[in-house]
Protein backbone atom coordinates (compact mmCIF):
# COMPACT_ATOMS: atom_id res chain seq x y z
CA UNK A 1 0.00 0.00 0.00
CA UNK A 2 1.32 3.47 -0.80
CA UNK A 3 0.60 7.00 0.24
CA UNK A 4 2.17 9.35 -2.28
CA UNK A 5 2.68 13.08 -2.61
CA UNK A 6 1.90 14.99 -5.75
CA UNK A 7 3.99 17.79 -7.17
CA UNK A 8 2.45 20.31 -4.76
CA UNK A 9 3.26 18.22 -1.72
CA UNK A 10 -0.31 17.11 -1.03
CA UNK A 11 -1.02 13.52 -0.04
CA UNK A 12 -2.70 11.40 -2.69
CA UNK A 13 -5.08 8.57 -1.86
CA UNK A 14 -3.83 5.29 -0.47
CA UNK A 15 -3.32 2.52 -3.00
CA UNK A 16 -3.02 -1.20 -2.34
CA UNK A 17 -0.42 -1.81 -5.04
CA UNK A 18 2.55 -0.47 -6.92
CA UNK A 19 2.08 -1.04 -10.63
CA UNK A 20 4.97 -2.75 -12.37
CA UNK A 21 5.23 -3.08 -16.14
CA UNK A 22 4.84 -6.56 -17.52
CA UNK A 23 5.28 -8.12 -20.92
CA UNK A 24 2.14 -9.75 -22.27
CA UNK A 25 2.32 -12.90 -24.33
CA UNK A 26 -0.03 -13.13 -27.31
CA UNK A 27 -2.14 -15.68 -25.41
CA UNK A 28 -2.41 -13.42 -22.39
CA UNK A 29 -3.41 -10.48 -24.57
CA UNK A 30 -6.10 -12.58 -26.25
CA UNK A 31 -7.40 -13.57 -22.83
CA UNK A 32 -7.65 -9.93 -21.78
CA UNK A 33 -9.40 -9.05 -25.02
CA UNK A 34 -11.87 -11.93 -25.13
CA UNK A 35 -12.26 -13.33 -21.60
CA UNK A 36 -11.95 -10.28 -19.36
CA UNK A 37 -15.34 -8.89 -20.51
CA UNK A 38 -16.89 -12.21 -19.45
CA UNK A 39 -15.28 -12.54 -16.02
CA UNK A 40 -14.54 -8.96 -15.02
CA UNK A 41 -16.40 -7.44 -12.11
CA UNK A 42 -18.83 -4.84 -13.42
CA UNK A 43 -17.73 -1.41 -12.20
CA UNK A 44 -21.33 -0.21 -12.24
CA UNK A 45 -22.43 -2.63 -9.53
CA UNK A 46 -23.09 -1.08 -6.14
CA UNK A 47 -22.64 -4.44 -4.39
CA UNK A 48 -20.01 -6.94 -5.49
CA UNK A 49 -22.30 -9.80 -4.49
CA UNK A 50 -24.62 -8.90 -7.37
CA UNK A 51 -21.94 -10.00 -9.85
CA UNK A 52 -22.95 -13.62 -9.36
CA UNK A 53 -26.06 -15.44 -10.49
CA UNK A 54 -26.42 -17.16 -7.14
CA UNK A 55 -26.18 -16.19 -3.49
CA UNK A 56 -23.20 -17.74 -1.69
CA UNK A 57 -20.58 -16.69 0.89
CA UNK A 58 -18.05 -14.38 -0.73
CA UNK A 59 -14.29 -14.80 -0.55
CA UNK A 60 -11.92 -12.13 -1.86
CA UNK A 61 -8.32 -12.90 -2.77
CA UNK A 62 -6.27 -9.71 -3.01
CA UNK A 63 -3.19 -9.86 -5.21
CA UNK A 64 -3.76 -13.23 -6.88
CA UNK A 65 -0.65 -13.06 -9.06
CA UNK A 66 -1.03 -15.53 -11.92
CA UNK A 67 -4.23 -16.96 -10.42
CA UNK A 68 -2.83 -20.35 -9.49
CA UNK A 69 -4.24 -20.31 -5.95
CA UNK A 70 -7.45 -18.53 -6.98
CA UNK A 71 -8.36 -21.16 -9.56
CA UNK A 72 -7.45 -24.03 -7.24
CA UNK A 73 -9.56 -22.61 -4.39
CA UNK A 74 -12.57 -21.82 -6.56
CA UNK A 75 -12.43 -25.33 -7.99
CA UNK A 76 -12.10 -26.99 -4.58
CA UNK A 77 -14.69 -24.77 -2.83
CA UNK A 78 -17.68 -24.56 -5.17
CA UNK A 79 -19.90 -23.43 -2.28
CA UNK A 80 -18.16 -20.05 -2.24
CA UNK A 81 -18.15 -17.19 -4.69
CA UNK A 82 -14.71 -15.71 -5.30
CA UNK A 83 -13.53 -12.27 -6.35
CA UNK A 84 -9.87 -12.08 -7.31
CA UNK A 85 -8.15 -8.69 -7.26
CA UNK A 86 -5.01 -8.11 -9.32
CA UNK A 87 -3.64 -5.29 -11.49
CA UNK A 88 -0.69 -7.05 -13.15
CA UNK A 89 -1.93 -7.66 -16.68
CA UNK A 90 0.18 -10.75 -17.55
CA UNK A 91 -0.99 -12.45 -14.35
CA UNK A 92 -4.62 -11.57 -15.02
CA UNK A 93 -4.34 -12.86 -18.58
CA UNK A 94 -2.94 -16.16 -17.35
CA UNK A 95 -5.59 -16.45 -14.65
CA UNK A 96 -8.40 -15.78 -17.12
CA UNK A 97 -7.22 -18.62 -19.33
CA UNK A 98 -7.18 -21.00 -16.35
CA UNK A 99 -10.60 -19.86 -15.10
CA UNK A 100 -12.08 -20.40 -18.54
CA UNK A 101 -10.40 -23.79 -19.02
CA UNK A 102 -11.78 -24.97 -15.66
CA UNK A 103 -15.25 -23.67 -16.60
CA UNK A 104 -15.59 -21.89 -13.27
CA UNK A 105 -18.80 -19.95 -12.72
CA UNK A 106 -18.00 -18.82 -9.18
CA UNK A 107 -15.14 -16.42 -9.99
CA UNK A 108 -15.02 -12.76 -10.96
CA UNK A 109 -11.88 -10.73 -11.57
CA UNK A 110 -11.28 -7.11 -10.56
CA UNK A 111 -8.37 -5.36 -12.27
CA UNK A 112 -8.36 -2.41 -9.93
CA UNK A 113 -7.10 -1.06 -6.66
CA UNK A 114 -8.41 -3.13 -3.73
CA UNK A 115 -8.77 0.02 -1.60
CA UNK A 116 -11.10 1.57 -4.17
CA UNK A 117 -13.00 -1.69 -4.61
CA UNK A 118 -13.59 -2.07 -0.88
CA UNK A 119 -14.77 1.51 -0.58
CA UNK A 120 -17.11 1.56 -3.58
CA UNK A 121 -18.49 -1.91 -4.18
CA UNK A 122 -18.14 -3.92 -0.98
CA UNK A 123 -20.92 -3.39 1.53
CA UNK A 124 -19.97 -3.48 5.24
CA UNK A 125 -19.94 -7.01 6.57
CA UNK A 126 -20.53 -8.59 3.15
CA UNK A 127 -17.32 -10.63 2.88
CA UNK A 128 -17.01 -14.06 4.44
CA UNK A 129 -13.24 -14.17 4.03
CA UNK A 130 -10.32 -12.18 2.69
CA UNK A 131 -7.20 -14.06 1.64
CA UNK A 132 -3.88 -12.34 0.90
CA UNK A 133 -1.09 -14.73 0.00
CA UNK A 134 2.56 -13.84 -0.35
CA UNK A 135 2.24 -10.11 -0.98
CA UNK A 136 5.39 -8.22 -1.90
CA UNK A 137 7.37 -7.90 1.37
CA UNK A 138 9.16 -4.72 0.30
CA UNK A 139 12.13 -5.68 2.50
CA UNK A 140 13.98 -2.36 2.43
CA UNK A 141 12.98 -0.13 5.33
CA UNK A 142 12.38 2.89 3.11
CA UNK A 143 9.82 0.82 1.17
CA UNK A 144 7.83 -0.47 4.16
CA UNK A 145 5.16 2.14 3.45
CA UNK A 146 4.40 0.21 0.26
CA UNK A 147 3.40 -2.95 2.10
CA UNK A 148 -0.27 -3.75 1.67
CA UNK A 149 -0.74 -4.67 5.33
CA UNK A 150 -1.05 -1.26 6.96
CA UNK A 151 -3.38 -0.05 9.75
CA UNK A 152 -5.61 1.89 7.34
CA UNK A 153 -6.04 -1.08 5.03
CA UNK A 154 -6.70 -3.49 7.88
CA UNK A 155 -9.38 -1.09 9.10
CA UNK A 156 -11.03 -1.23 5.68
CA UNK A 157 -10.92 -5.03 5.78
CA UNK A 158 -12.49 -5.02 9.24
CA UNK A 159 -15.40 -3.05 7.85
CA UNK A 160 -15.83 -5.37 4.86
CA UNK A 161 -15.64 -8.70 6.70
CA UNK A 162 -18.73 -9.87 8.55
CA UNK A 163 -18.81 -10.99 12.17
CA UNK A 164 -17.03 -14.33 12.49
CA UNK A 165 -15.45 -13.96 9.06
CA UNK A 166 -11.79 -14.71 8.45
CA UNK A 167 -8.72 -12.81 7.33
CA UNK A 168 -6.02 -15.22 6.13
CA UNK A 169 -2.51 -13.99 5.36
CA UNK A 170 0.56 -15.93 4.26
CA UNK A 171 4.16 -14.89 3.68
CA UNK A 172 7.59 -16.47 3.35
CA UNK A 173 9.35 -13.39 4.70
CA UNK A 174 9.80 -13.59 8.49
CA UNK A 175 10.15 -9.83 9.11
CA UNK A 176 6.94 -9.25 7.17
CA UNK A 177 5.13 -11.91 9.22
CA UNK A 178 6.17 -10.01 12.36
CA UNK A 179 4.98 -6.76 10.75
CA UNK A 180 1.61 -8.35 9.95
CA UNK A 181 1.21 -9.54 13.51
CA UNK A 182 2.02 -6.12 14.91
CA UNK A 183 -0.46 -4.36 12.63
CA UNK A 184 -3.27 -6.86 13.25
CA UNK A 185 -2.70 -6.91 16.99
CA UNK A 186 -3.37 -3.17 17.01
CA UNK A 187 -6.80 -3.68 15.44
CA UNK A 188 -9.40 -4.55 18.06
CA UNK A 189 -11.77 -5.80 15.35
CA UNK A 190 -9.73 -8.99 14.82
CA UNK A 191 -8.84 -11.90 17.06
CA UNK A 192 -5.74 -14.00 16.32
CA UNK A 193 -6.60 -17.69 15.96
CA UNK A 194 -2.94 -18.73 16.03
CA UNK A 195 -0.15 -18.81 18.62
CA UNK A 196 0.84 -16.62 16.88
CA UNK A 197 0.75 -18.55 13.58
CA UNK A 198 -1.33 -21.47 12.31
CA UNK A 199 -0.55 -24.50 10.19
CA UNK A 200 -1.41 -24.04 6.53
CA UNK A 201 -5.21 -24.38 6.32
CA UNK A 202 -6.46 -27.01 3.94
CA UNK A 203 -8.08 -24.39 1.74
CA UNK A 204 -4.77 -22.70 0.88
CA UNK A 205 -3.09 -24.55 -1.97
CA UNK A 206 0.65 -24.64 -2.23
CA UNK A 207 1.86 -22.71 -5.25
CA UNK A 208 5.02 -22.61 -7.29
CA UNK A 209 5.86 -19.29 -5.68
CA UNK A 210 5.65 -20.85 -2.22
CA UNK A 211 7.71 -23.86 -3.21
CA UNK A 212 10.33 -21.54 -4.68
CA UNK A 213 10.55 -19.73 -1.35
CA UNK A 214 10.92 -23.01 0.49
CA UNK A 215 13.66 -24.01 -1.94
CA UNK A 216 15.51 -20.89 -0.85
CA UNK A 217 15.20 -21.93 2.78
CA UNK A 218 12.34 -19.56 3.65
CA UNK A 219 9.92 -20.53 6.38
CA UNK A 220 6.23 -20.17 5.53
CA UNK A 221 3.99 -18.22 7.91
CA UNK A 222 0.18 -18.45 7.90
CA UNK A 223 -1.77 -15.92 9.96
CA UNK A 224 -5.46 -16.42 10.61
CA UNK A 225 -7.67 -13.79 12.22
CA UNK A 226 -11.39 -13.81 12.96
CA UNK A 227 -13.62 -10.75 12.82
CA UNK A 228 -14.95 -10.14 16.30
Amino acid sequence: MTLERNGEGHLRRIRSFVRRPGRLTPAQQRALDTLLPRYELDLALADVRDAFERSAPLVMEIGFGNGEALVAMASAEPGFNFVGVEVHEPGVGRALRAIHAAELVNVRVAMRDAVELLARQVRPGSLEQVRIYFPDPWPKKRHHKRRIIQPEFVGALATAIGSGGLLHLATDWAPYAEWMLEVLDQCDAFSNLGHPYVERPEWRPQTRFERRGQGRGHEIFDLLFARR
